[in-house]
């Protein structure tokens, strides 16, 4: 099984967690969350961070953080080797969720996992339904709308 490692900006880590142990309650000891406080600094904020994945106590850890380059991601790249851990940025519930549903899979396949997820969660969605939506007359003078 792996771990689940959240580095993000306070309090978006402790918030994703909490909204994925509302959907997997039964997961909470596979989860873990570090909320990067403005404050602190990255030397603390990495012990943290270390001392959690320990915790964490599982052979393979993804570590999800929310900003490529901003001091939750650089903490976590300093925290995985690539090889027992590996790292994402963007986190969003959608990956955590699809994350959590597939821990027990290889490392590298919930990666890809994880980024089909994260992907795939991220949809346009009409504010009604099309059947619902009114249509335009025949005799419409907006001629820039057409199709050529």
């Amino acid at each position: 099984m792996n771990g689940i490692l959240i580095i993000a900006h306070t309090p978006l880590a402790s918030a994703l967690r909490e909204c994925v142990l509302h959907v997997f309650p039964e997961c909470a000891d596979a989860v873990a969350a570090l909320d990067v406080l403005p404050n602190a600094s990255p030397d603390q904020s990495f012990q943290h961070a270390r001392v959690l994945m320990q915790q964490l106590n599982q052979p393979h850890t993804l570590v999800v953080t929310d900003v490529f380059g901003a001091t939750p991601c650089n903490i976590a790249q300093k925290l995985v080797d690539g090889v027992r851990s590996k790292l994402i940025a963007g986190v969003n519930l959608p990956m955590l969720l699809r994350t959590v549903s597939y821990r027990h899979e290889s490392l590298d396949a919930l990666v890809s996992r994880a980024m089909i997820g994260a992907t795939q969660g991220v949809i346009q969605v009409a504010v009604t339904a099309p059947q619902n939506q009114a249509r335009r007359g025949t005799h419409d003078q907006d001629h820039s709308h057409h199709q050529q």
